[in-house]
């Protein structure tokens, strides 16, 4: 369906006697699936769509008027569909074209700025621009659907149809740089900016609880255990438990240690100098009391 089709398409109705006439719109709101802006141009409204592409109405930042014809996300992926588009703009007249996107971008949709394109100031000519240019955005969607071939022969067998006829989204497209905030309004800028501030305000406060709840709390004793490159880790164990009954000095530096050497696999070994030299009954004599 071309972009005359799709306009025709709208429900008309007939108003009372003594009412205005109803305007109906060049062309229909975006989705949004539809890019809110390619290249150099900001998507305003769509003027018309098929299997091969879609027509927008665009302007740029210098209000600069255009038709930008896109290709859906099914023709966009056939290399054939590609080269037709390419070869149907490459036709066209130079001052035609306004923009364009590389046809070397394999991953995105292909499109075209046609123009130029007056603001509508209700002139004859300036409609006339516009006609102009959808009916060459059309002729570009056209030649990728080959809907406008003449038939050579006569009509046999089933009807010709592309495999990718039903993939009707529009292609994937790219926004560098983005374009936010430009394209928002005060109001949309103010909201912006709170919910940014009230994100930032509860990270805070986040963080604030978990350093309250957490400041004092005990460290993990013994700590983990890291082993060594060659698959073992060593432990110094001071034994400071005495038996029941005795009184125990504080470590000095004469209180016996062990040196342990921890294998995690297959199982665990203890080696190493352990205190001799005890008596039966005394701390150090007994392994038990070692750890």
């Amino acid at each position: 369906m071309t972009a005359t089709e799709s306009r025709s398409a709208a429900p008309t109705a007939t108003p009372p006697a003594g009412e205005p006439a109803r305007v109906v719109p060049d062309g229909l709101p975006l989705l949004p699936e539809d890019p809110p802006r390619v290249g150099d141009f900001w998507l305003q409204s769509r003027l018309g769509a098929n299997a091969a592409g879609y027509l927008y109405a665009a302007s740029d930042d210098s209000g600069q008027r255009a038709v930008v014809a896109m290709m859906t996300e099914g023709s966009a992926d056939d290399a054939a569909a590609r080269d037709r588009f390419v070869t149907a703009v490459d036709e066209l007249p130079t001052e035609a074209v306004l923009a364009h996107n590389d046809s070397d971008d394999d991953d995105l949709a292909l499109w075209v700025a046609l123009g130029p394109v007056r603001p509508d100031d209700g002139s004859s000519s300036a409609s006339d621009e516009r006609i102009i240019a959808e009916r060459r955005g059309e002729d570009v969607l056209s030649a990728v659907l080959m809907d406008r071939v003449p038939q050579l022969g006569r009509f046999r067998g089933p009807d010709f149809r592309h495999y990718w006829e039903n993939r009707r989204r529009p292609g994937l497209f790219r926004i560098w740089p983005l374009p936010w905030p430009a394209v928002l309004r005060p109001a949309s800028r103010v909201a912006l900016i709170l919910a940014l501030v009230t994100m930032a305000l509860i990270m805070g406060l986040a963080m604030l609880i978990a350093w309250l709840l957490f400041r004092n709390a005990p460290e993990v004793d013994p700590g983990p255990v890291i082993p060594t490159p060659s698959g073992t880790s060593t432990v110094t164990v001071t034994p400071t438990t005495p038996p029941p009954g005795t009184v125990s000095p504080s470590p000095g530096p004469g209180t016996p240690t062990s040196t342990v050497t921890v294998t995690p696999s297959p199982g665990a070994t203890i080696t190493g100098p352990f205190p001799t030299g005890g008596t039966p009954g005394s701390p150090g004599s007994d392994p038990s009391d070692r750890f």
